[in-house]
């Protein structure tokens, strides 16, 4: 079912596959013709200061504020936002709901992008737990 209201990108969750959405996600995410695409480096849970608070909580909500920062650098928003790729250190079930509670107040009534979600054992600074990139699509 479509449910995005964005004419650039199309997320889906076709019938036959489970449900994604409590996990904060959706199966597919096809362009429209006569997009121009965006891409964020990760993103990680550090402020402004380069300071990084030790609470994964925090570390996912500054994260995705730094995306949506990267994104509108590029004239685009969070419903253009078609692809994440998430990178989590010590994953587990807790922090999956964690992030899950973000996307949804991130993306509130729209639905998630399509996402891939890799746990590492750690990411480029010792204190970081989280870092986020995406691709988004904005039409021409």
């Amino acid at each position: 079912m479509d449910k995005n209201s964005n004419p650039a990108v199309q997320l889906l969750n076709p019938v036959g596959l489970y449900d994604p959405e409590p996990n904060g996600y959706s199966h597919v995410a096809r362009l429209a013709p006569n997009v121009r695409l965006v891409y964020t480096a990760g993103q990680g849970g550090e402020n402004a200061n380069s300071e990084l608070s030790p609470d994964f909580a925090e570390q996912v909500r500054q994260a995705f504020s730094n995306l949506q920062i990267a994104l509108a650098a590029a004239d685009a928003q969070i419903k253009d936002v078609a692809k994440i790729t998430v990178l989590i250190v010590d994953h587990n079930m807790e922090r999956l709901h964690i992030l899950g509670a973000e996307v949804a107040r991130v993306w509130g009534a729209l639905p998630a992008p399509a996402c891939t979600l890799i746990p590492v054992p750690r990411l480029a600074l010792d204190e970081m737990l989280f870092e986020v990139e995406a691709v988004a699509a904005v039409a021409v």
